[in-house]
C-alpha cells in the first residue's frame, strides 16, 4: 500500500503539470492569432518553394523565343499570363524569377546584417573615437538616397547577380549599424552589464556572453523587414538596365523588357509588377508580426 502511493502522487504531479509547448509550436500558435502575419507567412513560404523547384514546374522552357507566338495575350494557347515581344512565356519566367528575388534578398539581408551588425557592436560597446569615426561614416552614407547610391555602386562595378548583392549590402549596412548602436548603448546601461562591470567581469566576456546574444531579436526583426526593400531596390535597379544580366528572368528585367509595350500589351508589365507587389507585401507583413511579437517593448504596451 505504501509503495503504490508515490506512484500515485507521481502520476498526479504528471497529470497536473502543464505540457510545455515546444518553440515550432508556439511560433504557429502565435503566427495563427494574426491573419496578416500567417498571409504575410503564407507568401514568403510559397516564394521560397516556388525558388526551390521553379525549374522544375514551369510549363515552357524560359528562355526559349518562339517569334510566331510573340505577345499572346493571357489564356491563349496554354499561355496562362501571356507571351513577351519575343515569345517566351511569362508566366515561366516569372516563375524562375523568383530565385534571384529570393538569393539577393537573403543574400543581401545576410551581408549587409553582418557588416552592420559588427560596425554597430564596436561603435556602441567601445564608445569614444571610435564611435565617432564610425558615425560619421554612416551619416556621410546616409546622406546619400538608397537607390541612387545602389545605383552609382552598380554602374562602376558592372551588372551581374553577384554585383548587385554586393552594391546592395554596401548602400544597406548602414540601417543595421544605427539600429544595433543604439541597442548596445541601451544594453550597456542595464543593471546586469553594469554589475558584471562592478565585478571585474572582463570586457571581452560581457560583450560574447551578455551582449551579442540580447541582439539576436532586433537583428532578426530589422533583416525581415528589410528584405522586401532589397527585393524592390533590385527590380528597380534592373529596370534601370544596372541589374542582372538582361538574359536572365528576373522581375526588374520584365519590367524593363515590357515598357516599351505598356499601352498595347498590358501583360508584360502588369503580372512582374504584381509579383514585385505581393513579395513585399507578404515580407512586410511577416516582418510586423515578428517584430510585435518578438519585441518585449511592444508586447509590454
Amino acid at each position: 500500500m505504501s509503495s503504490s502511493l508515490p506512484q500515485n502522487e507521481q502520476a498526479l504531479e504528471n497529470h497536473v503539470k502543464p505540457k510545455r509547448k515546444s518553440a515550432i509550436a508556439t511560433f504557429f500558435s502565435n503566427l495563427s492569432r494574426s491573419w496578416t502575419g500567417l498571409i504575410g507567412f503564407i507568401i514568403i513560404m510559397t516564394l521560397i518553394v516556388i525558388s526551390l523547384i521553379g525549374q522544375w514546374i514551369t510549363p515552357f522552357d524560359p528562355y526559349f523565343a518562339e517569334f510566331s507566338k510573340k505577345l499572346l495575350p493571357p489564356m491563349t494557347e496554354g499561355h496562362l499570363l501571356g507571351t513577351d515581344q519575343l515569345g517566351r512565356d511569362i508566366f515561366s519566367r516569372i516563375i524562375l524569377g523568383a530565385r534571384v528575388s529570393v538569393i539577393i534578398g537573403l543574400a543581401t539581408a545576410l551581408i549587409a546584417g553582418l557588416i552592420g551588425t559588427i560596425i554597430g557592436i564596436i561603435a556602441g560597446f567601445f564608445r569614444g573615437w571610435i564611435d565617432i569615426i564610425l558615425m560619421r561614416i554612416v551619416d556621410v552614407t546616409l546622406s546619400f538616397p538608397f537607390i541612387l547610391l545602389v545605383l552609382v555602386i552598380n554602374a562602376i562595378i558592372g551588372a551581374g547577380l553577384r554585383n548587385i548583392i554586393i552594391s546592395l549590402a554596401v548602400g544597406g549596412w548602414v540601417i543595421f549599424a544605427r539600429v544595433i548602436r543604439s541597442e548596445v548603448l541601451a544594453l550597456r546601461e542595464k543593471e546586469f552589464i553594469t554589475a558584471c562591470i562592478a565585478t571585474g567581469v572582463s570586457r571581452f566576456e560581457i560583450l560574447i556572453k551578455h551582449i551579442v546574444p540580447n541582439l539576436f531579436t532586433p537583428i532578426i526583426i530589422l533583416a525581415s523587414l528589410q528584405i522586401g526593400t532589397y527585393i524592390i531596390a533590385e527590380a528597380s535597379i534592373s529596370f534601370l538596365g544596372f541589374g542582372v544580366e538582361p538574359s536572365t528572368p528576373a522581375w526588374g528585367n520584365m519590367l524593363n523588357e515590357g515598357k516599351d509595350y505598356i499601352f498595347s500589351s498590358w501583360w508584360l508589365i502588369t503580372f512582374p509588377g504584381l509579383a514585385i507587389v505581393i513579395t513585399a507585401l507578404g515580407v512586410n507583413l511577416f516582418g510586423d508580426w515578428l517584430r510585435d511579437t518578438l519585441d518585449p517593448e511592444l508586447k509590454g504596451e
